[in-house]
C-alpha cells in the first residue's frame, strides 16, 4: 500500500488526531478482544466498540488486560496542544514542522502505568515485526490496532509493546495474536516506534476471538 505524501498544512491534523486516537480513543474503545480485521486508529474493534471490562486475574494464571489499563488515568496527551488553531498553518510553514516535532516527543514519550511493571498478563494485538529468522518472527512490536507503525503512525509509547518470545513464532506483519508474559515498564527504540512496555513472551498465538 502506497501512502500519499502529506502536505505540512496535513500533517499537524494528521499526527494530532493519530496521537489522541492511540492514546486515548483506541485504548477506550478496545475491549478484551480486539477484531482481526477492518479495524482503525479511532474504532479498533471494527464494529461497534464494546466497553472496556478488566478481566478478572486467576490464582497463578496471567491477567488478561486492555489496552488502557497501559495508559496512566492522569495522562493527557492534547493538553499542550489546546487552543492552538492549527487550521492556520499554512504549507511550508516552517511551525508546522516544529508543532509536529513537539507532537512526536509528546508521543514517544508518554508514561506508562507503574501499577502494570513485573504483572503477568496476557493481551491481543497485531503484530510489527522486528527480527525474523528461518521464518519465524523473533522480534516484534504488539500494537493495539490494524496498521500502526507501517501503514500510519506509530501510537504513543504507552499503546506500543516490545516483545521478544522465547521461541520463534510464525506470524507476518499484522497478524493479530495473544501475547502471554511478565510486562515490565522498559523503553525501547526502533525504527518502526518507541515503545514503552517490554513483554518476555512465554507464548505468542492466534488470536481466535472476535468483536463484541
Amino acid at each position: 500500500m502506497r501512502i500519499a505524501k502529506k502536505t505540512p498544512t496535513v500533517q499537524p491534523f494528521m499526527r494530532l488526531s493519530m496521537l489522541l486516537a492511540g492514546a486515548g480513543l483506541a485504548a477506550a474503545a478496545w475491549a478484551a478482544d480486539p477484531a482481526p480485521k477492518d479495524t482503525t486508529a479511532t474504532n479498533p474493534l471494527g464494529g461497534k466498540a464494546a466497553a472496556p471490562a478488566a478481566a478478572k486475574a486467576t490464582p497463578g494464571q496471567p491477567r488478561q488486560i486492555t489496552w488502557e489499563e497501559l495508559v496512566p488515568k492522569d495522562w493527557d496527551p492534547a493538553k499542550e496542544f489546546k487552543g492552538m488553531d492549527l487550521s492556520a498553518l499554512d504549507d511550508g510553514d516552517p511551525r508546522a514542522n516544529e508543532l509536529l516535532m513537539k507532537m512526536q516527543e509528546v508521543s514517544n514519550n508518554a508514561p506508562t502505568n507503574a501499577a502494570m511493571n513485573g504483572v503477568e498478563v496476557k493481551i491481543p494485538g497485531f503484530i510489527v515485526p522486528l527480527e525474523e529468522a528461518k521464518g519465524e518472527v523473533t522480534e516484534f512490536l504488539l500494537v493495539p490496532y490494524f496498521g500502526a507503525c507501517i501503514h500510519t503512525p506509530p501510537p504513543p509509547a504507552n499503546q506500543i509493546l516490545h516483545v521478544v518470545p522465547q521461541k520463534g513464532a510464525k506470524f507476518r506483519a499484522m497478524d493479530t495474536v495473544w501475547v502471554t508474559g511478565k510486562l515490565q515498564t522498559l523503553r525501547n527504540d526502533s525504527m518502526m516506534g518507541v515503545s514503552g512496555y517490554h513483554v518476555s513472551a512465554a507464548n505468542v498465538t492466534k488470536y481466535t476471538g472476535g468483536a463484541k
